[in-house]
């Protein structure tokens, strides 16, 4: 049986994510300035922190739903 990972986890790895994303993009643009893959890089990272944060929120939002039943 295979356990479920909670959302504050995989919000985690997604921002852990967006910020290794954008240190390749810095980097890149530092390089080489701002070609495709740059731009690419930073759209990447962009939807792993937009995606990080909203798992994140889920996360304290579902705590805050399970201790307000629980009282």
């Amino acid at each position: 049986m295979k356990r479920r990972q909670s959302p504050l986890f995989i919000g985690i790895i997604y921002t852990a994510l967006g910020a290794l994303f954008t240190a390749i993009a810095i980097q890149s643009v530092s390089s080489s300035g701002w070609g495709i893959f740059a731009y690419i890089l930073v759209l990447i990272a962009t939807l792993d922190f937009g995606s990080g944060l909203r798992m994140i929120m889920l996360h304290f939002k579902i705590k805050s739903t399970n201790n307000k039943k629980k009282k």
